[in-house]
């Protein structure tokens, strides 16, 4: 194969112009004056997952009021600054906290973080951001990605489909939760339609038009038109959807989820949403796997087999998979133009001359909009 008809993978992800002394003692700063006499001791910023919001990792000690000291290991959350090329228009940490709080009350079973401080003030450092407890585990990296050679090709066919199965428990019980509506009512978007997913539409819409800054992406006029066309008359009911789920998103004591973390995208809308989305993103990463002629993991996180894990622990059988496919696949379609923007800012590669290079592995998007809508 030529390598031009590859997508370039890349072995890191830039995401902010802070150095990680700067962080370390503008942290430490704001840190002392939440506990006196607060130290940091250690600091990472890792590189492997996320392209949105900066994680910071922090060990941390502080006096304790009987003579004793007060170690913890926590993570910051902080929203990119400007000159980053942020991912999204809005990052409301204050939010993503509240929600987090609010669904580890209400979903006890979902291993959530406890978040530890939240800090709306963007003077500290630069942005806003909050603090929340680290959990210890392991992640499936994105970059790269954990299809290619990892700790989850490593496993055996029996440990991954403990790690599916227990994973797709985490979205059943989040979508179990009840009075959606009323517990979350923060998350409803405010845009024009009369359902869930015509809101989402709408609001992808929105964010379309601010990433591209005018410019327009003639295979994601294409999508919107076909979501449009083929909407489903009976999408189902709205419920507390995680946003961003997928397994780079959880951190897994061995093969089981010890922390879910990732909660900016949370939003209202049928479940089919994060199961589309928590498919669409390994079948990404799948395609491009063998793209690059290696065999990845094409019996793992197979959509069919999702559903029907789904349904045996929710009691709901999913429908219109292929809709919320197509939309799973432009979500990633208008993110592909920011984060192709940022590759420009921080690596100096040369921005596309066809728009339409902008969505990574467009083929996939392509071939979604000439299947038959089921």
């Amino acid at each position: 194969m030529d390598g031009q008809d590859r997508p370039e993978l890349v072995d890191e992800v830039h995401k902010s112009d802070r150095s990680p002394a700067q962080l370390r003692a503008a942290l430490e700063a704001w840190l002392e004056g939440r506990r006196p006499g607060a130290r940091i001791t250690d600091l990472d910023i890792p590189a492997s997952n996320g392209m949105s919001s900066e994680t910071v990792l922090f060990d941390t000690a502080w006096p304790a009021d009987d003579g004793s000291e007060v170690v913890r290991r926590l993570v910051a959350r902080v929203a990119p600054e400007a000159s980053a090329v942020p991912v999204f228009p809005v990052y409301d940490l204050e939010r993503q906290a509240r929600v987090m709080a609010d669904a580890r009350a209400a979903a006890p079973t979902v291993p959530i973080p406890e978040v530890v401080f939240t800090e709306p003030d963007p003077r500290p450092l630069g942005t806003p951001f909050f603090v929340m407890e680290r959990v210890e585990g392991r992640v499936p990296p994105d970059v790269m990605p954990y299809t290619f050679d990892s700790w989850v090709t490593a496993a055996t066919a029996e440990e991954r489909a403990v790690l599916q199965d227990s994973s797709i428990a985490v979205l059943a019980d989040l979508h179990a939760v009840e009075d959606p509506l009323g517990r979350f009512s923060y998350l409803e978007l405010d845009r024009p339609g009369a359902t869930a997913m015509r809101r989402q539409l709408a609001d992808q819409a929105a964010y379309y038009e601010w990433a591209g800054e005018g410019l327009r992406v003639p295979l994601i006029d294409r999508t919107f038109a076909w979501l449009d066309e083929h909407h489903p008359a009976d999408e189902g009911d709205a419920v507390l959807c995680w946003g961003d789920a997928r397994i780079g998103n959880v951190l897994y004591d061995g093969f089981t989820p010890a922390a879910v973390l990732d909660w900016e995208m949370a939003v209202l809308a049928p479940r089919e949403v994060d199961l589309a989305w928590f498919a669409y993103l390994h079948t990404f990463f799948q395609d491009l796997t063998e793209i690059f002629e290696l065999p990845g993991l094409p019996d793992f996180l197979r959509l069919d087999d999702c559903a029907a894990t789904y349904e045996r622990l929710s009691g709901h059988a999913p429908r219109h998979l292929h809709w919320f496919t197509v939309y799973a696949a432009l979500r990633y379609a208008v993110v592909s133009i920011r984060t192709t923007k940022r590759r420009v800012h921080f690596e100096g590669v040369p921005f596309p001359d066809d728009p339409d290079d902008l969505i990574m592995h467009r083929a996939g998007l392509e071939r979604l909009l000439t299947a038959p809508p089921s």
